[in-house]
């Protein structure tokens, strides 16, 4: 699944085999974004991951910001 822009965000969730793989990732993700200076809204349920990028300094809009991170993401996937 690629990433979705609409409503002035990047949106893509990501399936793992269980909660404990879900939560790891997760960690990865928390990690690059911190050193990003650029965090995600995101939802987690048992092993499924929903990720929503916006830079809420621009005004709640998609920017390079957002495609640099969905990037990284998704080589941590």
């Amino acid at each position: 699944m690629e990433w979705i822009e609409q409503n002035n965000r990047l949106t893509k969730s990501f399936t793992f085999k269980d909660f404990s793989e879900a939560f790891a990732f997760m960690t990865r993700v928390a990690l690059a974004a911190e050193k990003m200076d650029h965090h995600p809204f995101w939802t987690n349920v048992y092993n499924t991951v929903r990720i929503e990028l916006s830079t809420h300094d621009a005004g709640d809009v998609v920017t390079d910001k957002d495609h640099a991170l969905a990037k990284a993401i998704d080589k941590l996937a």
